[in-house]
Order: structure tokens, then sequence, then C-alpha cells
């Protein structure tokens, strides 16, 4: 396959794995990458310099091929340059940029010949990375897993929307999990895809729990909740007593102050990490009603391109005149 995203960022094929907060590390990475796509690691959740260190040279011991390292840079609250510039001196392939402002990350990094890819929920939000001169934008629906936009925007307006605002090339992300969610993207104009959740039910995905990842292939559509709406952060998670016991505190009125621990990180990894389902959390988009087992990443990308090509074939049968 060939699309700008392609020969911008090296890869073989135009599919991102998403930053994937305690759960993207090398392994997953590596695998990603050696499957034809690009692969990251997340800086947020490795939490000091020296670990990231350790983290992108692990993923170089397991791939030649290009990766990237994700700033969720709302989790460090200001305080990613070390870590930025970790990934500056490891000459990393890529980084991707997520969860806050860009422009600090996209001045540093200026010069650096570092590909940056920036996650937008809105045309605004992709024109202004744009002029800040990011080199991809990612466009994530409402469907997505984890933290969202604001607007409620699903992927298949937000898509040719963010296509038509900017003149850089547009990744969809948000509801995508298989060939026919890649070969949409393809159509709705942008020139490759983002996944997050289904990546997390890989082998490859090994500090993933096991019931974190049957949950997700168990689970449809619509066991998916909302958090932290009304903190102005909403969030997509797995359908839970724990993420409804959120839910119910936020509609009465419960302050950031009074969630903070149930909606930390901490909760997030007693889910993910130990499957105490009384204690946390997993991120998940609506895209688990098309998740049904728990392949090889290889399996799964090379699954992804032939149901993508049964799709160009069958859409080429249709316009056959």
């Amino acid at each position: 396959m060939k699309t700008r995203v392609t020969e911008i960022l090296g890869i073989q094929y135009p599919i991102v794995q998403g930053g994937l907060a305690y759960l993207a590390y090398a392994e997953l990475a590596a695998a990603v990458s050696n499957a034809g796509g690009l692969g990251q690691i997340t800086a947020a959740t490795l939490r000091t310099p020296e670990k990231l260190r350790e983290e992108i040279r692990k993923v170089r011991t397991l791939t030649n091929k290009p990766f990237g390292v994700n700033f969720a840079i709302a989790r460090h609250d200001g305080n990613y340059q070390e870590l930025l510039e970790v990934a500056i001196e490891e000459r990393v392939p890529a980084i991707s940029i997520t969860g806050g402002n860009p422009q600090p990350v996209l001045e540093r990094i200026k010069g650096e010949n570092i590909r940056t890819l920036v996650l937008v929920a809105g045309v605004r939000q992709a024109q202004k990375a744009e002029q800040l001169g990011a080199d991809i934008v990612m466009a994530v629906g409402q469907e997505g897993g984890g933290h969202l936009g604001r607007e409620d925007i699903g992927t298949m307006v937000l898509t040719p929307r963010v296509v038509d605002s900017v003149s850089i090339p547009v990744l969809a992300s948000g509801g995508i999990g298989d060939g026919r969610g890649l070969l949409a993207a393809l159509a709705l104009g942008a020139e490759g895809i983002e996944m997050g959740t289904r990546f997390i039910a890989t082998q490859e995905c090994i500090h993933a729990n096991e019931k974190y990842k049957q949950a997700i292939v168990n689970a449809n559509e619509t066991n998916t909740v909302v958090i932290k709406r009304t903190l102005g952060a909403p969030g997509r998670a797995l359908k839970s007593e724990f993420t409804q016991g959120i839910i119910d505190r936020e509609k009465q009125g419960a302050t950031y102050e009074d969630l903070k621990e149930i909606i930390s990180g901490k909760a997030n990894c007693n889910y993910i990490y130990d499957g105490k389902e009384a204690e946390g959390f997993g991120w998940a988009g609506q895209v688990i009603g098309l998740i049904n087992n728990i392949p090889t990443v290889q399996e799964l990308i090379d699954e992804m391109l032939q149901t993508a090509e049964n799709g160009l074939s069958r859409l080429g049968a249709i316009f056959e005149k």
C-alpha cells in the first residue's frame, strides 16, 4: 500500500498503533512495526528518562523498522521535557502527541528529522496542528476508546471534515478494528488509520491482563460508557459497576478532587494489570463489538489487508458498468 502516510513514516501499511497508556511497550510496538505498521511505546507511563531510554533501546533489539513514541502530554502536567529530550537523543523515527497543546513539543522537535503525528477531535485542532508543523493528524471520532473530544462527532463525519480542512495527510481513528474500517477510512479521504482498542486484544499486548482482553472479546458495541464528561475530559471505557459508579457520582455533582482516586492511573492499572473489577476500569472503544479473537499482531494485520482487498473487489463489482 502506498499513501503519503506510508511515505512519510517509511512503513509498508498505513496502520498506526495508538499510545495505549500502561500497555504500549516494546513487545507490542515491535510486533506492529514488524508487521508493516507503525508501533508505538508510551512515554507517559514510563515516567523516568532512564526507563524511556531503556524501552526505546529494547524496541530496537526487536525490530529494525520505524516506530514511534507517544506523548500524552496532559498526563505529564507539563513535566514531559526530560522524556522528550531522551526521545530526541535516541533519534526516534516518530513522535505522536495526544491529550494537550502540541505546540511546545512541535517547536522543540523542529529540525530534528523526527516525524510528528497529532491526535485531534475537530477541524480547528487539525488546522492548528498543521500550522504548527505537524506531519500527520489523527482524527479520532467519539466511538474511540480512552480520551475523546468534547463534541461527540463520529468518525464517519469527522474524517472527511478534517481531510477537507488540511493539506497534510489524515489518519482516521475511532471505531476501526478490521479491514472494512481500513477501507472505509481510505474511502473517506484518510490516508491510513490509527487503532488502539483492537491492538489490546492481541497476543503481543503482554501487559494487558487476560480478564481485560476477554472482556473486550466478549463484549458488544453497547458495552462501553463515557466517564469524566463532567470534568471536561470525556473518555470511553468498558461498562462495569465500577465505571457506572463513577458516572453516578458525576451526576451527583462530584468534583475532580472527589473522583481523583477512582479515575486515576492506579485505578486503571488495578483492572488492566490485575483484573480487579471492583477496584478499577479499562479503556475501550465501541469497536469491541467487532472483536472476537486474540490473534498475533501479524495475523491481525494480514486479516485486515485481505478483508480490505475483498471489500475493494466487492466495490469494484458494484461500480462495474
